[in-house]
């Protein structure tokens, strides 16, 4: 079963000797001296915290609608790796001021449901291991954006954005964020030919950005944009061409046997079949019939790209700007 966040509050070693010393010192011809310098350091308890934790697998992801709405789909798809592989795994949020690569990384979750760009970043600054890629609905291992607007704009096509107020989700986002950066750059626009844009979140604060007027355009992953435009909230003008698609990467220290079980667990994964119980809304996802082998030159064209637009740095204050 899950297991809910906590912290592991230590009781400093000083406060534990005082203790024993109030409470009676004298033990008799048998009484043992405390050697009040053998303190752990901080270095030994997180060793110590760390070796305590060593069968729990925390899981991290990309935010795509709101924690909750997210938490309630992964949820349900932890438990069945739980069943699969026999391990335990934590969900975990990528907390503010913290981002998913980092966290990655450093170690801070074993596992994570990240875009390619994400990917990207995290592979090369921290040599993070690529496990699986999502199928969609059509069953195809990629996925596309959409740049959209709302019913009753102008706006008819990418150039008519040349001067517009446009919306972006995520800084780190592939498909709210790079993705249609390429789209504008092959319309022959740049960020400064914009009359202003921001980074909002997440694909919903990016769809909400344009309803409510703050902006003229967006760009979203094309699942959560075509639901959206059934419901005639917002009209889409292009379509992007398919670039690889979400997939679940894995610290480079999780050990090999682990990730050969978890991976083989992914791949026979079936979201539309014999898993299909207790899934939430998995069709939703960018994994919505399962996932197929990742490999690292599946993200070649997007690394190019995500170097043009200077996006990928080195080290560990490399997170994308």
């Amino acid at each position: 079963m899950f297991r809910a966040q906590h912290k592991i509050m230590w009781l400093p070693a000083i406060i534990v000797i005082n203790a024993l010393m109030f409470f009676g010192c004298d033990y008799g011809p048998e009484r043992k001296e405390i050697d009040l310098k053998d303190i752990a350091t901080e270095a030994e308890i997180q060793k110590h915290a760390a070796a305590e934790n060593m069968d729990i697998l925390k899981f991290g992801f990309d935010l795509r609608a709101s924690p909750q709405e997210d938490a309630r789909q992964y949820l349900p798809f932890l438990r069945y790796l739980e069943d699969a592989t026999g391990y335990k795994f934590d969900l975990r949020f990528t907390t503010k001021g913290s981002n998913i690569v980092d966290n990655l990384g450093q170690g801070v979750i074993q596992l994570a449901a990240i875009g390619a760009g994400s990917y990207i970043e995290a592979q090369t600054r921290y040599e993070v291991v690529p496990l699986v890629r999502g199928l969609n609905v059509e069953g195809k291992t990629g996925y596309q954006s959409v740049i959209f607007t709302t019913p009753k704009s102008r706006i008819k096509k990418i150039e008519d954005l040349r001067g517009k107020r446009f919306a972006f989700g995520s800084v780190t986002s592939t498909q709210s964020h790079i993705i249609p950066r390429i789209m504008l750059a092959e319309s022959g626009l740049t960020l400064g030919d914009l009359a202003a844009y921001e980074y909002t979140g997440s694909h919903r604060n990016c769809a909400n950005a344009v309803t409510s007027g703050r902006f003229d355009a967006g760009g979203m992953q094309d699942v959560m944009g075509k639901n959206i435009e059934a419901d005639g909230l917002i009209r889409i003008i292009k379509i992007s061409k398919y670039y690889p698609s979400s997939g679940i990467s894995a610290n480079k220290n999780v050990p090999a046997e682990k990730l050969t079980k978890i991976k083989q667990a992914l791949l026979d994964f079936d979201p539309k079949g014999r898993h299909a119980a207790g899934l939430y809304h998995w069709e939703r996802t960018e994994m919505a019939t399962g996932f197929c082998e990742a490999k690292d030159e599946d993200y070649a064209e997007l690394r190019n790209w995500m170097r043009k637009f200077d996006l990928l740095r080195q080290g560990k204050e490399g997170a994308i700007q």
